[in-house]
C-alpha cells in the first residue's frame, strides 16, 4: 500500500509547517502562512492557498476576505520536509493585509533602523471591511 503524501511530511508539535508563497513568475517571495494538514490537503486538491491561522485557531482561504486568492500552480517541499514552497499567481497583485505586493517590504538599512521600501497599492480600509 502506498503511502499517504502527508505522511511524508515533517510537522511541528503543533502540527503545523511553514509555507511560503513565491511568485511562479517573478520569483518574488510573497508571504509566509502556516499549514497543518488540513489545510495542506485543501491547497492541493482546490488549487488554491488555504492556510491555517494560528491567531484565529482556524482554516483561512487566502483573499476569502480580500479578493486577492492565491493560485496555487506548484507545491514543492525541501530536503527536510519541514518547509512547504507554493509557486503561485497571486491574483490581485496585493498579498499583504497592508495592501502591499508583498509582506516583506521592510528593509534593515544601513543606520540600523527598518525602512518600508514597497508602496502601500491599496488602502486596508478598502479592501478589508
Amino acid at each position: 500500500m502506498r503511502e499517504n503524501w502527508l505522511d511524508a511530511i515533517a510537522w511541528n508539535e503543533q502540527g503545523l509547517i511553514p509555507a511560503i508563497a513565491q511568485d511562479a513568475e517573478s520569483g518574488d517571495v510573497l508571504m509566509l502562512a502556516w499549514m497543518n494538514r488540513e489545510s495542506l490537503e485543501l491547497t492541493h486538491r482546490e488549487g488554491r492557498a488555504v492556510y491555517w491561522s494560528r491567531s484565529r485557531q482556524k482554516l483561512w482561504r487566502k483573499g476569502e476576505e480580500s479578493g486577492h486568492v492565491q493560485r496555487v500552480l506548484d507545491i514543492r517541499t525541501d530536503c527536510d520536509s519541514d518547509v512547504i514552497l507554493l509557486k503561485v499567481e497571486q491574483i490581485g497583485g496585493i498579498t499583504c493585509h497592508t495592501g502591499r505586493r508583498r509582506c516583506f517590504f521592510r528593509q534593515l538599512a544601513d543606520e540600523g533602523v527598518w525602512r518600508e521600501v514597497e508602496p502601500v497599492l491599496r488602502d486596508p480600509g478598502e479592501i478589508y471591511k
